[in-house]
């Protein structure tokens, strides 16, 4: 039925998405309908759907008679990611500011320890995606949020390909806190400049080779 194919497509692209972004599934991987259908017990139409939302999150591509493949990882996408999130996590983060309560502020706290106590990258990026996310929430804006939660997942790619290229090590991560300081003062316009400069030091992630 179209819905039960729209639930498998939706399953096998979260498992497929989250080997992408953690690096299991290199830049460039073929990525083959009938290997995924047999994996995941299904026939080939939830897969192509998979394929088609994991395309639109940028995650694959279509190559002329390649096929579809994990997208490329290049310094062009690292600088639009870093400028599109810069851009629209401030946006957010100037409409959520306003409705911030102590409890908003308290799962903010708690991505911060979190992300303060993890002892892996995989419990580090969940955190720090829980952060971010827990700070822009407020702003009540689906197709804002929608937008974030897309350039997020490409993010966390980013920060997974970073760890491999460069020993991962536990670490206070002392921008956040700046910016939760300020949005406690209720400097919005400040917080939204410290978020912003934040996000785009993405763009001296180094990216290896795949």
């Amino acid at each position: 039925m179209p819905g039960e194919n729209f639930t498998t497509a939706t399953r096998i692209a979260q498992a497929i998405g989250e080997r992408i972004i953690d690096g299991t599934l290199l830049p460039d991987a073929p990525l083959r309908q009938d290997h995924v259908a047999q994996e995941f017990n299904s026939s080939h139409v939830p897969v192509r759907e998979a394929f088609r939302q994991l395309e639109a999150q940028h995650l694959a591509v279509s190559v002329p008679r390649r096929g579809v493949r994990v997208a490329p990882l290049d310094p062009k996408s690292v600088r639009e990611i870093a400028e599109m999130r810069a851009a629209l996590e401030a946006l957010a983060l100037k409409h959520a500011a306003p409705k911030l309560t102590p409890a908003h502020f308290a799962r903010i706290e708690q991505a911060l320890i979190e992300a303060d106590s993890a002892t892996t990258i995989k419990d580090f990026e969940a955190a720090n995606r829980g952060f971010h996310l827990a700070l822009v929430a407020p702003c009540a804006m689906p197709r804002l949020l929608a937008s974030l939660d897309g350039l997020q997942l490409a993010n966390s790619r980013l920060v997974f390909a970073s760890a491999r290229s460069a020993a991962w090590k536990p670490r206070s991560n002392l921008d956040h806190r700046v910016i939760v300081d300020a949005l406690r003062r209720h400097s919005v316009e400040q917080a939204c400049q410290l978020l912003a400069r934040h996000i785009q030091t993405i763009e001296r992630l180094a990216i290896p080779a795949a």
